[in-house]
């Protein structure tokens, strides 16, 4: 798979490994310190009051910044062609911080139908309870978005491709409409990672990461990041970070994910490899109802996921033709495969979205964001493909034939 670069960068995988680091200054330690630390010390007074002032570089404090937090940050930003980033402690403290640092009472936020679970409740439930108002609306559908958008519609929020059932919103499209309204766009960039896809280039104003998930890999860690325009970027630290949220990162969890980011483009063309292949082989079987993978034909949005993404990511949702009951047969039924929540892990890991990650949802909640009860999502892992084919289709046929 050929991965998309701009002429004036390095390759993405260069960039992930020796972005915003310089073994030399740090008596050639390949990897950057683990600055484990609380506070910092000033050479005098003056040099504190101005740190804290914003007048001069420097850190103060661990919850506003860190050294090893500060690498991670520099190569996140590069990765999503962005301005700066900021690393925090999960996905939705990303989201929160971001949304707090700007959001008054009487603000509107339109949000896609389909959103994480607790995305959605922090939308649809935390923020009407501070005067803030979200519409929720098919952004597959533009005109819904035109419709539902207000002068006061500070932001336009939606995840792409969503979790848990695949759908493709057209980024570039949702930033102008949004744009000629004076709103800003953020879009959850967890399930397409930068190796896939870069919101900012296609006209968003922020993209948020649970970086818990596929740029860590190894499932040994909760993080969250925020990437965009330096100046915005330092509003969230010191006001949605150390103020609003606290959702800070540890140094140790910095390394981790550092080091993880480093095999980010070998991981994910593995992913994107073994889902595209599984997809295509699940696709016919009788057990399924139907299948949402972008990067199968038969997806409702595959030439917008063709032009989007590089590759069409390590994600799979199912309709099950036996609705629920064959759902549990069908999880109860794999052995290499792992029943679990999370996703971008090297395991292959199934779960039952109405039950268990959105089930915040009400039972006509789902039934409007298109979250059923016969749904089951497979992030399919880095095993080999035919170890994996065999689990996932023994599962199912029993799930058939039962």
């Amino acid at each position: 798979m050929k991965t998309q670069r701009s002429s004036r960068l390095r390759g993405f995988s260069t960039r992930a490994i020796h972005e915003g680091y310089d073994p030399g200054s740090h008596h050639g330690s390949l990897n950057p310190p683990v600055y484990l630390n609380a506070t910092y010390s000033f050479d005098s007074i003056a040099q504190g009051q101005s740190r804290f002032a914003g007048e001069t570089p420097g850190y103060v404090y661990a919850r506003v910044g860190n050294p090893t937090q500060a690498v991670l940050e520099q190569r996140l930003a590069s990765l999503e062609g962005g301005e700066a980033a900021l690393a925090v402690a999960s996905g939705i403290g990303a989201i929160t911080a971001l949304i707090w640092s700007f959001v008054r009472s009487g603000d509107e936020i339109v949000a896609d139908k389909t959103l994480y679970g607790c995305t959605f409740s922090f939308l649809g439930q935390g923020l009407s309870r501070f005067g803030v108002t979200v519409r929720f609306v098919d952004l597959t559908v533009l005109e819904e978005l035109a419709a539902a958008i207000t002068p006061a519609t500070q932001f336009v929020f939606f995840e792409t491709p969503t979790n848990p059932n695949m759908r493709v919103i057209d980024i570039a499209a949702v930033a102008k409409i949004a744009h000629d309204q004076g709103a800003r766009v953020i879009v959850d960039n967890t399930y397409g990672t930068p190796w896939l896809q870069r919101p900012i280039e296609l006209g968003a104003d922020f993209v948020v990461h649970s970086m818990t998930k596929y740029l860590s890999g190894h499932g040994d860690l909760l993080a969250g990041a925020v990437i965009g325009l330096a100046e915005d970027l330092l509003a969230v630290r010191t006001v949605g970070l150390k103020d609003m949220t606290g959702a800070v990162l540890s140094a140790f969890d910095s390394f981790l994910l550092l080091r993880g980011i480093k095999t980010l483009e070998l991981r994910m063309a593995r992913h994107c490899d073994n889902a595209l292949a599984l997809a295509r082989q699940l696709e016919g079987h009788p057990a399924v109802g139907s299948i949402y993978y972008p990067g199968l034909q038969s997806h409702p949005q595959f030439a917008l996921a063709s032009r989007q993404m590089t590759a069409f990511g390590g994600m799979i949702a199912l309709e099950l033709a036996g609705g629920y009951e064959a759902g549990v047969r069908f999880m109860d039924s794999v052995k290499l495969a792992q029943r679990a929540v999370s996703l971008g892990d090297a395991e292959t890991l199934v779960q039952h979205p109405a039950s268990m990650t959105h089930n915040n949802y009400t039972e006509e909640e789902r039934e409007a964001h298109g979250i059923s009860f016969g749904l089951v999502r497979i992030s399919v892992g880095l095993e080999n493909l035919e170890d994996l084919s065999a689990d996932i289709l023994q599962a199912l046929d029993l799930a058939h034939n039962a």
